[in-house]
């Protein structure tokens, strides 16, 4: 039990925040080849998923995957995203949230160039 992530936990928390606050939740994803996302949108192997219920449906907030359906450029997208793969949770209208620093071991790392943390300012703030 002490391998138990409490990313997901944590994830489903500031997205019921968001919602009990009126906020439209954003997912911020290192994309890696266990992500499944539209790839024109990917820049610099990061993508943010607007993951309000108005934008996605069938959201599912699980302990492995986030998965929900979308639509981009007006088609229609299913999206699988490993948890591992969250980078950060925060709400559109005010930029709070959490965001998740070091690596998970829940996903392995990517072969790529991509699959280094590039380095950069943080844009998100961590609620207390």
């Amino acid at each position: 039990m002490s391998d138990l992530s409490t990313r997901p936990y944590l994830i489903r928390a500031i997205y019921e925040w968001c919602v009990d606050g009126g906020l439209t939740p954003y997912l911020a994803v290192r994309v890696n080849e266990q992500t499944e996302v539209p790839v024109a949108h990917v820049k610099d192997g990061e993508i943010v998923l607007n993951i309000s219920s108005g934008a996605v449906r069938n959201l599912e907030l699980g302990n492995e995957y986030i998965t929900c359906s979308g639509r981009f450029g007006g088609a229609s997208f299913d999206l699988i995203v490993p948890v591992a793969a969250v980078i950060g949770i925060f709400a559109k209208e005010t930029g709070q949230g959490l965001v998740f620093q070091g690596e998970d071991t829940g996903i392995p790392p990517s072969a790529g160039p991509e699959s280094k943390p590039a380095a950069r300012k943080p844009q998100l703030t961590i609620v207390k």
